[in-house]
C-alpha cells in the first residue's frame, strides 16, 4: 500500500452525526482524527462544511493546517458546495455564496487537494448554464486557492446523472482546475459500468471515491444513500474493476473512501478508522475477477 493514498472521508469517520437532518458536526475531536487517520495509514482526511465551522469556533485554520501537518496528512477533501450554479438574488444563492467564502478561505490556509460541489438538491438547471458557471465558480477558485473543483454526479442530480452529462459540463467549462469527481456508490445506482469511465478524459478525472452497497434498490432512497452504504469489499459493486479502469485512463490522484452507514457511525473511533483503512486497502490487491 506504499504506492495508494487513502483519504479518509468525512461521512466515513465523523461518527454519530445526523446527515441532512440535524447535527452534522462530528462529536470527535479534529486532533484525535488526524491522529486516528495517521495511526491507520490514511494520508489524508475530509470536511464537511458544517463541521468545519464547528471546528473554527476552537481553533483557527492555522491551528488546523498544523494539525494535519503534525499526523503527516498530505491530502485534505472539502464539502460541499450546492447551489452554486443559481442566480445571484436567489436565497440559496447567497447561502451558497457564504459557504464558498467558508471553503475557499479554508482551501488556501489548509492547502485542500479539492473543493467538491454538485447538485445534492436536485435543483434544475440547463447543461448550457450550468457549465457557464461552473466555469465562473473554477475561476473564482483560481483566483483564491490551488484546490481542484470537482464536480460530483449522482442520481439525485436531475442535470448531471451521466458520464455524458459530467464531461459536457466539466469539460466544456474548460478549466484547468475543474475536474469530475467519480464515487462508486453513484455509478452503481445509476447503473453505470466500470468501462463506462473510459469516456472520461485523464485530464478530466479529478477524483475518485470508493463506496460499496447492494444494486437493488431499498423503498426508501435518502435512508438508503445516508445511512445503509457498505465498506469498499463488502457489498455488491465492482470496486476493483473500478480502481482498475481509473488507473488505465490515467488517474494518478489519492482515492476518498466514503461510506455513510450508521452501523460504521456508531463504532468507536479506533474501529471506525480501522474497519475504513483496511476493507478499502483490501481492494487495491483483489485484483479483478
Amino acid at each position: 500500500m506504499s504506492d495508494v493514498d487513502l483519504v479518509g472521508l468525512y461521512w466515513t469517520v465523523s461518527g454519530p452525526v445526523e446527515v441532512h437532518v440535524g447535527r452534522e458536526w462530528s462529536l470527535f475531536d479534529f486532533r484525535d482524527r488526524c491522529a486516528q487517520a495517521e495511526r491507520v495509514g490514511f494520508s489524508g482526511i475530509g470536511i464537511w462544511h458544517a463541521d468545519l465551522e464547528h471546528v473554527l469556533e476552537r481553533h483557527t485554520l492555522g491551528e488546523m493546517k498544523q494539525m494535519l501537518d503534525d499526523h503527516g496528512l498530505r491530502h485534505l477533501e472539502l464539502e460541499f458546495l450546492m447551489d452554486w450554479f443559481l442566480d445571484e438574488d436567489d436565497d440559496r444563492r447567497k447561502a451558497s455564496d457564504k459557504s464558498r467564502r467558508l471553503l475557499f478561505d479554508a482551501a488556501a490556509a489548509l492547502g485542500a487537494h479539492h473543493v467538491k460541489v454538485g447538485n445534492i438538491p436536485g435543483t434544475p438547471c440547463p447543461l448550457p448554464a450550468l457549465t457557464e458557471r461552473f466555469a465562473e465558480l473554477c475561476a473564482d477558485a483560481a483566483e483564491q486557492h490551488d484546490a481542484l473543483i470537482v464536480y460530483e454526479f449522482m442520481p439525485f442530480d436531475v442535470n448531471v446523472h451521466s458520464v455524458e452529462a459530467a464531461v459536457e459540463v466539466v469539460g466544456g467549462a474548460g478549466a484547468a482546475n475543474g475536474g469530475i469527481a467519480v464515487d462508486t456508490w453513484h455509478l452503481a445506482k445509476l447503473g453505470i459500468a466500470p468501462d463506462d469511465l473510459r469516456q472520461i478524459p485523464s485530464s478530466l478525472l479529478g477524483w475518485v471515491e470508493l463506496s460499496d452497497g447492494q444494486y437493488e434498490n431499498m423503498p426508501d432512497p435518502i435512508d438508503e444513500v445516508v445511512n445503509h452504504r457498505r465498506l469498499p469489499g463488502e457489498g455488491e459493486f465492482p470496486i476493483p474493476a473500478c480502481v482498475e479502469v481509473c488507473r488505465e485512463i490515467g488517474y494518478r490522484g489519492p482515492w476518498g473512501v466514503e461510506v455513510l452507514s450508521e452501523e460504521l457511525r456508531n463504532l468507536p473511533i479506533e474501529q471506525i478508522f480501522d474497519r475504513a483503512y483496511e476493507t478499502t486497502a483490501a481492494q487495491f490487491g483483489a485484483g479483478v475477477a
